[in-house]
């Protein structure tokens, strides 16, 4: 009786403390609520990515380009249902979290193949996990994420990859199965920081075709892509060519657009979207679309980025005079025809009827300004009116990549001249600012960032991050604070409570101003020539610009053809698309 007892207690442990095994309820055996069961597979459709990237390496050039390609080239251990936001398969065909949440086991799909044939294994993520977090790889922001675990280990004859985590953190999960693998057949014993743009084996939906560094870039659709036939991935991915043109100012892609070298442009420019319709004639006649698309994309920041590591941003004072000599309310009106709302906070999403942002907008101000900087000790030099402290005058370069900026750069300006400080405009391209970025060579910059579904602050606000080449705490921002409630909500897995903290957070990070911040919009500006097929959202449920979901369509291009030979307008679409009423239809 007593050998049973022991057992069942044993037995009853052993069950209490099992690993959970995931997914309980795949959804990649059902079909995308957003994808259009008319959508077709072929044609082709070109869009504006940016600037020529210095890489389209997503590890070692952190931005929303190389993210958009890599996305379509590589994959990682777990995807997420673009609705429910739950984790789901990919690569890895079932994954466990062990009871203490430290540990994750993955199993590869054993249909899993690059797209020269060979299988993708555990070894492929080991190399990959390896290859990031070598030292010598500048691979900054991904290392963050992944130095959270320990080393994997390859397991289960083979089959799986075992990750254990230095400490509990809600993020674990995706650390260890959201980054993307790698092929270690193809790259090992090359050197990584030259892997910009030769991919020769992926195993996402598309292959790199063609690209011309500084022109373009063309991804062909893979008929053998290994998860082609699941059922989320059924009217989805249906192009069969994307060209991807790059143009160092956006204003000649949107000529390029208007031309119709280019099929897609999304606008954030307010004049533009303000004024286009009275002066293109194909956006009268409905040959191209205007078009407003209002999800629950998640909304980011922008301001102008302060470098606190040396004079004279170092001081929370002259941080906050120049959040105070930018008028912000008069630019929105004058030359954005009061489109924006002007921030006040790093996550506005954050904050509703129930949950009030505290932060008072940073008004114009400039007498509240020169007080600040009186009490810096910045004193007008009698001679020159240029502020001075200690012989030295106060002055600083903005470091600029777009020639849209200098209009409001020069109102900017103008108030700074009328307190007494210098400004000098550095205009560099897209690759040389990014570079200087990277070694954090600046005083002041243009940065906008977009936001995750799941906030994490540790990346751009933990003070460990702020000496990282490459991250994204470009600003230098440290404050002890603000690394204890990063350091709470790791150990917090309820959304909710971490968004309380956040807000907490943001309030800190508000009142020492490492950006002058700027404004924003909560919804997607598109235009597009009227030849192709969409859901009736336009946009997935979170997405901005992206045309996944879009097909081409021979019908509708026909009729746009014969409507421009015959200078006839087409049928109106709707200018404002609501998601959670389309997709209710």
């Amino acid at each position: 009786m007593r050998h049973f007892t022991l057992a069942f207690f044993a037995a009853l442990t052993a069950a209490l403390c099992a690993d959970q095994f995931f997914p309980v309820n795949s959804s990649t055996q059902r079909p995308d609520p957003v994808a259009s069961p008319y959508a077709v597979p072929g044609g082709s459709i070109t869009e504006y990515l940016g600037p020529s990237p210095k890489s389209l390496n997503y590890y070692l050039d952190n931005n929303m380009m190389s993210a958009k390609v890599f996305d379509a080239l590589f994959e990682s251990l777990v995807g997420m249902d673009a609705d429910t936001l739950e984790y789901d398969r990919a690569i890895a065909k079932k994954w466990s979290i062990s009871d203490d949440k430290l540990t994750f086991t993955f199993w590869i799909d054993e249909n899993a193949r690059w797209s020269d044939g060979k299988p993708i294994t555990a070894e492929d993520v080991v190399w990959t996990y390896q290859t990031v977090l070598d030292p010598k790889n500048l691979t900054g922001p991904h290392k963050l994420s992944l130095e959270r675990l320990h080393a994997p280990e390859i397991v289960d004859n083979g089959t799986a990859v075992r990750f254990r985590a230095k400490e509990v953190h809600w993020q674990n999960l995706g650390a260890a199965g959201g980054f993307s693998i790698l092929p270690k057949h193809v790259f090992a014993g090359k050197d990584f920081n030259q892997l910009n743009f030769d991919f020769p084996v992926v195993s996402g939906p598309y292959r790199v075709k063609e690209i011309r560094e500084g022109f373009h870039l063309v991804l062909e659709r893979r008929h053998d892509w290994w998860r082609r036939q699941w059922p989320a991935h059924q009217g989805i991915h249906n192009f069969q060519e994307i060209k991807y043109r790059f143009f160092e100012d956006r204003n000649n892609a949107f000529e390029a657009f208007v031309k119709g070298e280019i099929d897609v442009f999304a606008v954030y420019t307010a004049s533009q979207w303000h004024q286009i319709e009275t002066k293109i004639s194909a956006i009268r006649n409905n040959w191209i679309v205007k078009q407003a698309i209002h999800n629950s994309r998640p909304v980011g920041f922008q301001g102008f980025a302060m470098n606190m590591r040396r004079p004279p941003f170092d001081d929370v004072r002259v941080r906050k005079a120049m959040a105070l000599l930018l008028d912000r309310e008069t630019m929105n009106q004058t030359m954005m025809y009061n489109q924006y709302f002007l921030h006040r906070s790093y996550w506005e999403d954050l904050y509703d009827d129930q949950h009030p942002c505290p932060n008072q907008l940073v008004p114009y101000d400039k007498q509240a300004a020169r007080a600040l900087l009186a009490e810096a000790g910045w004193a007008a030099n009698p001679a020159t009116g240029i502020l001075e402290k200690n012989a030295q005058p106060l002055q600083f370069t903005f470091l600029n990549r777009d020639e849209v900026s200098n209009k409001f750069l020069a109102v900017f300006d103008a108030a700074l001249k009328d307190v007494g400080i210098k400004m000098t405009v550095q205009n560099k391209d897209w690759s040389a600012w990014a570079k200087d970025m990277d070694a954090f060579s600046f005083d002041m910059t243009w940065a906008a960032w977009g936001a995750g579904l799941f906030k994490n602050p540790e990346g751009m606000w933990a003070s460990k991050e702020a000496d990282r080449p490459a991250g994204s705490n470009i600003t230098g921002f440290k404050n002890n604070d603000v690394d204890a409630i990063i350091d709470k909500q790791k150990n917090i897995f309820n959304v909710q409570e971490r968004h309380e903290l956040c807000r907490q957070l943001d309030a800190i990070v508000f009142n020492q101003h490492p950006y002058a911040l700027l404004w924003n919009i909560n919804y997607t500006r598109l235009l597009y020539w009227n030849k192709f097929g969409t859901p009736p959202t336009v946009l997935g449920k979170y997405s901005d610009e992206s045309t996944a979901y879009w097909w081409y369509d021979e019908d509708a291009d026909a009729e746009l053809k014969d409507a421009m030979n015959n200078n006839r307008p087409l049928p109106k679409p709707p200018a404002d698309v609501w998601f959670n009423k389309a997709i209710a239809k």
